[in-house]
């Protein structure tokens, strides 16, 4: 009988639905935060496999939000 494997959780970002919503440009978060066009990018179609803390933290400040506005889990 086959063990079922359990499903590693990942975590999904939601940058570009809060983008979206404030109807601004990777360009104009870029140059607000100092982050990088290239992170911002990754993190926009949910590509970036590692994030700094202080660039999660100048997002929140810039989006006025905490980080699970940023990020979901999915199971």
């Amino acid at each position: 009988m086959a063990k079922k494997r359990a499903q590693t959780p990942t975590v999904q970002s939601r940058l570009s639905r809060l983008m979206g919503e404030r109807r601004v440009r990777i360009i104009d978060v870029s140059r607000a935060t100092g982050i990088s066009r290239n992170m911002l990018s990754k993190l926009y179609y949910d590509r970036a496999r590692r994030v700094d803390l202080t660039d999660i933290a100048k997002l929140c400040d810039y989006f006025d939000c905490s980080v699970a506005d940023l990020f979901e889990i999915i199971c």
